[in-house]
């Protein structure tokens, strides 16, 4: 596990396109015998078209973004609600509250995505993301993956939706005050309570460059102290979601 986790992580931290990232967790999902993936981002405004990188089926998938169906999916719904990991598949039904949330998991049958294991990602600063691992059925390998490294797993999540986050965010500004990408994201990831460590292992940087990355973000900012920078970053994303 391992070695399949670092070649992971130099994927990432090469990659330069959504076709580099797919490929980067195309390879480590296919190296743990887990089928195909959906990594979902949901969109800031509810009638934005999310991000989705994805080994599912074309024909689905265009479909899927065609009909918004991400609104009425009963996996994003279960993700929206739950920062934890969760599993799904024909059991999964009992909790439908609608005949369209049936219909999205008929339809997805017909794609061979049955069962799977989704990730939440909840990062606190917009909309929620998931990763999803599926699989056609219930196959011993997928299984023992899943018991056996949850966790990584979740983590792996993370990193994912960090590095495409960092790589194509649009907005890098608090107040209108322009910051790096990175400046943008270690300062995000310090509101959610992360040590310089954390966010170093999380970015695949050093602690040493994270302190940089941060110090920048504080004296563009004109305050002093991170939790300071971190309060004027809460406000302007407050604002911009009102």
């Amino acid at each position: 596990m391992h070695r399949v986790f670092q070649n992971f992580i130099d994927l990432l931290s090469t990659a330069e396109s959504l076709q580099d990232f797919s490929k980067a967790m195309a390879d480590t999902a296919t190296a743990l015998d887990l089928s195909c993936f959906a990594y979902l981002a949901l969109h800031r405004a509810k009638s934005g078209k999310p991000r989705l990188i994805s080994t599912y089926p074309s024909r689905w998938t265009a479909h899927y973004l065609r009909r918004d169906y991400q609104i009425i999916d009963p996996v994003i719904g279960e993700a929206l609600q739950t920062p934890e990991p969760f599993r799904w598949g024909v059991d999964f039904r009992s909790g439908f509250t609608s005949m369209a949330q049936q219909q999205v998991f008929d339809e997805a049958a017909q794609f061979g995505i049955r069962f799977g294991f989704t990730v939440p990602i909840h990062d606190g600063h917009g909309p929620v993301a998931a990763l999803t691992f599926a699989a056609d059925e219930r196959r011993p390998p997928f299984e023992k993956c899943i018991n056996s490294h949850g966790r990584v797993l979740q983590l792996m999540a993370m990193y994912f939706h960090a590095h495409v986050r960092r790589k194509f965010a649009i907005e890098h500004d608090v107040y209108g005050i322009r910051l790096s990408p990175r400046e943008f994201e270690c300062l995000e990831w310090a509101s959610q309570g992360k040590s310089a460590w954390e966010i170093g292992c999380i970015l695949g940087i050093s602690r040493n460059t994270v302190a940089y990355y941060l110090e920048n973000a504080k004296e563009k900012l004109g305050v002093r102290t991170v939790v300071q920078a971190v309060t004027r970053l809460a406000a302007a994303n407050k604002e911009k979601q009102n």
